[in-house]
């Protein structure tokens, strides 16, 4: 069977993306996806390695077997294929295609930190002392990242009233963040820090991350330790990752870092990716972050995570926070677009702040590939269902 992509379609043989699918009736097994078709890479290369339900022992056997694989992959995708290997996308069902042991989130864009601290302190430095010092994150809660297309329960918890006292119930100012996540591959031994030159070593690919975020609760509970329930209720990535290599068009050279990162975070050649993402609201498109512009590099985050000996594992998640530029419609986060609530967007006609239940959220996003070819990154969607009773 020979498939013809078409030039614009964002998963040419430049890209071929990672993921894990059940055929009808079958096992969940590793695939990689080629225009609208997965392609069964236990059938196609004839290894067993990837008649497995996740990404895990893959990841593991690092950037020599990564680059291998590739190379077969590309090769055979030049002629026909075997039709037992390949399936319409429409006839499969697509499942998280990593086992996360950990993941961790950062808060590198200057932009959304800029604009919320413009909105939590006016009258101070948006900027708090630490933040153009290290890669600010926290220790999110592997348990509740979810596959692009699983809905969202509206989550509970408590809340600040207007008498400040805190009441019980459904988040009323539920919030997206549109982030971009990096697979861990090779994991790192307990106590051995990764070096920020070794990320590649490491990190196998992209995958596009909305980290759901319940700003209400979020006030009131993170003071004085950081982020708890208004964070860790769901966090929804991409069914596809996008390797590393795919991504070489798309490195871009950081913005400058002043001051200057103290050692173990300055990098040979400090570079971002050239990503722009579009967050689309019930059918409206309100916002294109542009990743690009991030202050600190996925090195970095990868550096700071593991500089005080913590280890990773294959498969661990972290992402880069929100993903933001300085004007509206390029902010991702709804709490950043209606300044805090105050400014309501419209949104199909509709006068909108934060989520209501029903609204669907779908972030997507694109870069520039191999030769010119623009590559389409796995989509993340999630549909906001009621607090449960």
């Amino acid at each position: 069977m020979l498939i013809e992509v078409p030039a614009n379609s964002g998963f040419g043989v430049h890209h071929l993306p990672y993921g894990v699918f059940a055929p009808l009736g079958r096992d969940y097994r590793v695939g990689v996806r080629l225009g609208d078709y997965v392609l069964d890479l236990a059938v196609l290369l004839g290894d067993s390695t990837f008649a497995q339900p996740t990404l895990n022992h893959f990841l593991a056997q690092g950037p020599g077997r990564w680059r291998v694989c590739r190379h077969a992959i590309r090769a055979l995708c030049a002629g026909p294929l075997p039709t037992e290997a390949v399936y319409p996308l429409s006839a499969v069902h697509l499942k998280l295609p990593v086992a996360v042991g950990d993941y961790v989130d950062f808060y590198a864009s200057i932009d959304h930190a800029t604009n919320l601290g413009r909105l939590f302190r006016p009258d101070g430095d948006p900027l708090l002392p630490n933040w153009r010092h290290l890669p600010v994150g926290y220790h999110g809660r592997a348990g509740t990242i979810v596959v692009s297309g699983t809905e969202i329960r509206r989550p509970r918890g408590q809340r600040r009233t207007p008498s400040g006292a805190p009441a019980f119930g459904p988040s009323q100012r539920l919030d997206i963040e549109a982030e971009l996540g990096f697979v861990v591959g090779v994991g790192s031994q307990f106590g051995a820090p990764i070096p920020v030159d070794d990320f590649a070593a490491h990190v196998f690919g992209v995958a596009l991350v909305n980290d759901w975020s319940a700003r209400d609760i979020q006030a009131w509970e993170y003071q004085p330790l950081g982020p708890f329930l208004g964070k860790s209720f769901a966090t929804s990535m991409a069914a596809w990752v996008t390797p590393l290599a795919a991504l070489r068009d798309a490195q871009v050279p950081l913005p400058a870092q002043h001051p200057e990162p103290l050692h173990y975070l300055r990098e040979q050649q400090p570079t971002g990716l050239d990503v722009t993402m579009s967050v689309r609201w019930n059918d409206t498109t309100v916002s294109h972050p542009p990743y690009a512009r991030m202050y600190w590099s996925p090195a970095q985050m990868l550096a700071h995570l593991t500089c005080n000996g913590a280890a990773t594992r294959p498969g661990d998640l972290f992402a880069s926070g929100t993903v933001s530029g300085p004007t509206r419609d390029q902010v991702g986060s709804f709490i950043e677009l209606t300044s805090g609530g105050t400014e309501p967007v419209t949104v199909a006609g509709e006068p909108r702040t934060f989520l209501a239940d029903g609204d669907e959220v779908v972030i997507t996003a694109t870069a520039p590939g191999l030769d010119g070819t623009p590559l389409t990154l796995g989509e993340v969607r999630g549909l906001i269902r009621p607090a449960a009773e």
